[in-house]
């Protein structure tokens, strides 16, 4: 007979269901008018629905419902998310990116991030009592990294697409992707430290298959497990296990892909299985598996060859498995947040009103100042201290950190096991490093429409500059951020972040609107010193070759550009030259009489092309 079986599966699933079909109906309110992102109301859905309201979703009863399986649930979730967005985010930059920006790199992977580290610090023990320096330090190791995931939506996102330069995102994107691995280091210095510390009494406690004790030795001895350990076998060889994964499994790709082995899904899929093939190779070696998966997925479209190709496929599929594990991720981290902790003045001495000067105090001096110290050696990145003000800004603290919090108590002994400064440490970590993570999605997910409206406020025009002629998919897609309808077929978008090809030297063209024509405007692209050929939208795929790409000839040189067809008046102007360049008038309606009319392949339409000397 039928009966009811609410399981806790039941219950999770039918949660993350509904809210992604409710998400969906308004979606492009959400992301594209009120600029919210998916990580703040899945976030506000998961504290509605967790222990602390509902109690519909608690995953200290999933499975056996084992003492202490949280920590483990939160750990692998997170591992997860971060893991396969690495990927992800690798391969959307530009080809040869790391090593075209290698100084910029270094530069926010060492400096900045040992700036934020001992800023972060300070601000710590300012605020929160009972803890040592060296505690101090792990739990700000634990925040240092900007969180790979928020970091994207901020480098990604509609806000973006129309006030954000694009040499500023990509560089704001490789950062998260990096310094996430790049966290451990810090992390791994104190803890070293800590344990080199003579015990008062000796003691040795086994965890997770390693002996967490105070084995004294000093500083040096420190130092020494710290280089050996933590550099040669955590950091450079997961980096040189991801680059050669991601290298071959692109040549590997590729050979398959010119004897039309591989269909589109699994093309896609790709980044997905490279990133989950990684999280389980790099965590049974010990190695930094985060930092692997960015590695692997920079080798990945190394010749910018995959970019181009899943662009060319129509990809949407990425940019899914993205949206439903910031789905997953943030509505679980809402469960998690450990609000009983936030205000123990009697145990840990910490309160509400000190977590929130916190909060405030690692807004202001955990970034802003180091980017404004080095800012000025990274110029084709960070044209001006505007640049800089907002690359300090948007260093957001989410999932990223939840991680390294799990990651950091699997190297000290258990809570009731510890002395009293360990002791210290993980009363402390939990309702400190959860809190900024509340802060930070909440004020950076707030800040992003502010800002917008601000902007809009007083006039502030998005940036018309490298123009992208896209296919419409269908008439019901609404337009794009800072984009504009071409006709019934395609959208002519601006600014737009993926780039297979890297030309550090370019000009990109821009658009100036010189006359209204209904709903389109005249348009020229001026290409500075540089001629179309070399930086034209070819260099730039857009996402779909149709309409056909129509091949121009041209005085100086044979260039291929897209077609402008349009269901209004007006034409658009293309100039290309050096001094005065012949131009192509391409008029954006059949007008008869103007100039030769050819019909494009494939799509039955007419266009004239009209050459003006």
């Amino acid at each position: 007979m039928p009966v009811l079986n609410v399981t806790e599966l039941n219950i999770v699933l039918t949660i993350i269901g509904a809210f992604i079909l409710g998400f969906g109906v308004v979606s492009v309110l959400i992301k594209n008018r009120w600029l919210l992102g998916e990580a703040l109301p899945a976030m506000l859905l998961g504290i509605i629905l967790g222990p602390l309201a509902a109690k519909f979703i608690d995953s200290s009863r999933w499975g056996s419902a084992e003492p202490g399986q949280v920590s483990e649930i939160t750990l692998g979730i997170t591992r997860v998310v971060i893991g396969v967005q690495l990927v992800i985010a690798g391969f959307q930059l530009p080809a040869k990116y790391q090593k075209l920006r290698w100084k910029e790199m270094l530069i926010l992977m060492l400096p900045v991030m040992t700036i934020m580290w001992l800023c972060s610090t300070l601000c710590m023990m300012a605020t929160i009592p009972k803890v040592t320096l060296l505690a101090t330090l792990v739990m700000a190791a634990c925040i240092t990294c900007t969180d790979p995931v928020l970091s994207q939506a901020v480098a990604k996102g509609p806000f973006s697409d129309k006030f954000v330069a694009r040499d500023l995102r990509e560089i704001i994107s490789s950062e998260a992707g990096a310094n996430d691995g790049f966290g451990f280091p810090f992390l791994l210095l104190a803890t070293y430290l800590m344990r080199a510390q003579t015990p008062a009494a000796p003691t040795l406690v086994a965890r997770a298959g390693e002996e967490v004790v105070r084995h004294g030795g000093g500083v040096g001895q420190a130092i020494g497990k710290w280089f050996l350990e933590t550099w040669l076998y955590f950091v450079l060889m997961s980096m040189a296990i991801g680059a050669l994964v991601g290298f071959l499994a692109g040549k590997g790709l590729k050979f398959a892909l010119h004897r039309k082995w591989v269909d589109s899904e699994s093309y896609v899929l790709y980044p997905t299985a490279l990133g989950l093939f990684l999280l389980g190779a790099c965590g049974m070696l010990g190695a930094d598996d985060l930092l692997a998966c960015f590695a692997a997925g920079s080798a990945l479209n190394w010749d910018g060859e995959y970019m181009a190709e899943t662009l060319e496929r129509h990809d949407e599929v990425n940019s899914s498995v993205d949206v439903l594990l910031n789905f997953g991720g943030f509505m679980y981290l809402g469960t998690v947040i450990p609000w009983s902790e936030f205000h123990q003045p009697d145990t840990t001495g910490i309160t509400v009103p000190r977590l929130i000067a916190l909060g405030f105090l690692i807004l202001a001096f955990r970034r802003i100042p180091a980017i404004f110290i080095v800012y000025k050696f990274m110029p084709k990145v960070i044209k001006n201290w505007r640049e800089a003000l907002f690359m300090g800004y948007f260093g957001p603290i989410g999932i990223g950190a939840a991680f390294y919090v799990e990651h950091t108590k699997h190297l000290y002994p258990k809570l009731e096991d510890a002395d009293e400064e360990m002791g210290d440490l993980l009363r402390a970590l939990v309702p400190t490093v959860y809190f900024l993570v509340l802060f930070s999605i909440v004020i950076h997910g707030l800040s992003i429409p502010a800002l917008n409206a601000i902007y809009n406020r007083y006039g502030v025009q998005p940036i018309q500059d490298d123009a992208m002629l896209f296919e419409r998919k269908s008439i019901r897609v609404p337009t794009p951020v800072n984009a504009e309808v071409g006709d019934e077929h395609t959208f002519i978008a601006y600014n737009r972040f993926s780039r297979p090809v890297f030309d550090d030297d370019a000009e990109l063209p821009t658009f100036d609107r010189t006359v209204s024509m209904g709903r389109r405007s005249m348009s020229r692209v001026s290409m500075g010193r540089r001629s179309m050929s070399r930086v034209s939208l070819s260099r730039y795929p857009t996402i779909s070759r149709q309409p056909t790409i129509s091949r121009v000839p041209s005085p100086n040189r044979e260039r291929n550009e897209k077609e402008d067809p349009a269901d209004s008046p007006g034409t658009s102007s293309f100039s290309s030259s050096v001094d005065k360049a012949p131009e192509v008038e391409i008029p954006l309606t059949p007008a008869p009489g103007q100039g030769p009319t050819i019909e494009t392949p494939g799509t039955g339409r007419p266009t004239t092309i009209k050459y003006a000397l």
